[in-house]
């Protein structure tokens, strides 16, 4: 017998088997990876999504807290073929509700016709496919989670002090991962990390050589103060953006952005440069895009399966971001070096300041 449920916005209910119990709700979302379960798990960007693994078995290394990328698991819910004990347990620790024996073959097809949708979970011995549809008529929209950053960012500022004589970054957390953090310092770079609403103020107070917006979770039209702090330094300071830092950058130059149908989520994601022609596989996960930069800033880079804007600069304005996680965990090491770029993009804007 059945001892969980899924309930999709599609009007089915699908039986499956509870792994952690519990009820959920959100946002629907697959990713094709193979690897790196425990860093997708404790990614903030997935706060608020039910995050389901396309491979079928999910844990077969273990769980392992060197490779988090936060403090906790961020999705509501999980949702795999099959799940060993060891992340089972893990997600059951977390108070976060997870399910198997679901063919997820079907289900990642579901979405792809669909598009990413509102679901409830509900799990254990009690659960009833009632309590699934109940979590699904209260599941919002991932627009109306219009303050989601603080659920992913610092509460107070922290530091982190670089390895040599780097620029200092003042790096804007949206629901960064660690592994941005340890990109920067492993250059050199001191980073002040900052809560997602800082002020100007609070980026003038460490005085940095380069103001650096981070990934994080939802619809960046949500990120408002962050886009003023990107709309304060403009021309003044070098900016960079990963994930949801380049939607908030572009929208602050005057571009747009839009939700994509189902969003890129895995480790797989070639990635052309329009410069170069060079092609690299990159590790994304995100469910909005850049529409359109605005007047101020190039497409360098684009997604090759669907033309998506990867890679923004200006040359002029000293600005470099990217779609995609150039620190790769998990995921392929062939764009590491955009963080080298940036730390020689800050400082050279620092030795021309300087003069």
């Amino acid at each position: 017998m059945p001892d969980a449920y899924l309930a999709l916005e599609t009007g089915a209910v699908v039986e499956a088997r509870a792994r952690a119990p519990g009820t959920a709700r959100g946002e629907l979302v697959f990713t094709t990876a193979y690897t790196g379960y425990e860093e997708s798990l404790t990614d903030p960007s997935y706060e608020a999504q039910v995050l389901t693994f396309a491979y079928p078995l999910i844990g077969n290394y273990g769980v392992r807290a060197e490779r988090f990328e936060s403090d906790r698991v961020h999705p509501s819910a999980v949702v795999a073929r099959e799940l060993t004990d060891d992340v089972a347990d893990w997600l059951a620790s977390e108070g976060v509700p997870a399910v198997d024996r679901i063919d997820t073959r079907d289900l990642v097809l579901d979405i792809r016709d669909q598009g990413a949708m509102k679901c409830g979970i509900a799990a254990g011995p009690d659960a009833t496919p009632e309590d699934a549809l109940a979590e699904l008529d209260a599941c919002p929209h991932m627009s109306e989670h219009t303050d989601i950053g603080r659920q992913v960012s610092v509460s107070e500022p922290a530091f982190y002090p670089g390895q040599g004589d780097g620029p200092t970054t003042a790096l804007v957390d949206c629901g960064a991962k660690a592994s941005i953090v340890d990109s920067l310092v492993a250059r050199g770079s001191d980073v002040h990390v900052l809560p997602y609403d800082a002020t100007p103020d609070d980026v003038a107070a460490v005085d940095p050589d380069l103001l650096f917006i981070s990934n994080g979770p939802g619809d960046p039209a949500n990120f408002e103060a962050a886009q003023a702090l990107v709309e304060a330094y403009v021309g003044e300071l070098p900016l960079a953006g990963i994930c949801l830092g380049q939607q908030i950058v572009a929208r602050a130059l005057g571009g747009t952005t839009e939700k994509m149908t189902f969003g890129h989520r895995g480790v797989n994601q070639p990635v052309r440069d329009l410069r170069t022609g060079q092609v690299v596989m990159t590790t994304q996960n995100h469910g909005y895009t850049v529409a359109t930069p605005g007047d101020e800033l190039e497409v360098t880079q684009i997604n090759v399966n669907d033309d998506t804007a990867e890679g923004l600069e200006s040359d002029e304005l000293g600005i470099l971001t990217r779609q995609y996680h150039p620190e790769a965990h998990p995921g392929p090491h062939d764009s590491l070096t955009f963080f080298d770029d940036v730390m020689e993009m800050a400082r050279t804007s620092r030795a021309v300041t300087a003069d």
